[in-house]
């Protein structure tokens, strides 16, 4: 299992290259902004047509993760779908399949700004999740502390052998997380933008994902 360990509010956790969070010691693994049924929102709402296969991506990884890590609790930390609309449309197969990851361990729905009401698709349905030290939510709060996010989908670069590399990236400090977009159809926010740099403390650590979970400054 590719990831980078390190210490957070009295915890050891993982930043997994996928952009997966996972906490050993809970046996908990956190993904955040799956944005599933990404296509069919976008077909709707503007009748652009990108190809359907996001949602069957971003489960794949997510059942890589879970085999890869035996997770007993899986923690989906808000915009899991793109809208409430798109989480409906799900195929049969789709809804098979997330039963099939959910079934004899803890799965727990955050609600995120995209997808705010609770879903009949198995699970607990929570605002806000505290677990042990940490908080977990969909958005950061101002002045929260041991807190785990998402929302942003942060990105950062890395110059290499004389080419940038950008790849999306946990943000951490001493007070807070924020996780990167896991889903295969998110965008990203630079870690350079003034609302990260407002919320990050001085001396943050980006972890970029990928092969090799690379810890650097946080790019500001």
């Amino acid at each position: 299992m590719n990831a980078h360990a390190f210490a957070f509010a009295g915890t050891t956790l993982h930043a997994l290259g996928s952009g997966a969070l996972y906490w050993p010691e809970q046996r908990l693994l956190t993904v955040s902004d799956l944005h599933l049924g990404k296509s069919e929102r976008i077909a709707r709402r503007s009748g652009l047509q990108l190809p359907p296969y996001e949602t069957a991506e971003t489960l794949s990884r997510l059942e890589a993760d879970i085999e890869a890590t035996g997770a007993a609790q899986v923690l989906c930390l808000g915009d899991s779908f793109d809208d409430l609309a798109a989480a409906l449309s799900l195929t049969e197969e789709e809804v098979l399949w997330l039963t099939r990851l959910q079934a004899g361990r803890r799965w727990i729905w955050v609600e995120g700004n995209h997808d705010p009401g609770p879903l009949a698709l198995g699970g607990e349905h929570l605002a806000v999740l505290s677990l042990g030290p940490l908080t977990f939510r969909h958005i950061a709060a101002p002045g929260a502390s041991a807190e785990v996010s998402g929302h942003y989908h942060p990105k950062a670069s890395l110059s290499a052998r004389g080419r940038s590399i950008t790849r999306p990236c946990f943000l951490v400090d001493g007070d807070r997380l924020i996780l990167p977009a896991y889903g295969a159809y998110t965008g990203g926010l630079r870690s350079r933008d003034p609302e990260l740099c407002t919320l990050m403390r001085p001396g943050a650590l980006a972890i970029l994902t990928g092969t090799t979970p690379r810890a650097i400054p946080m790019p500001r």
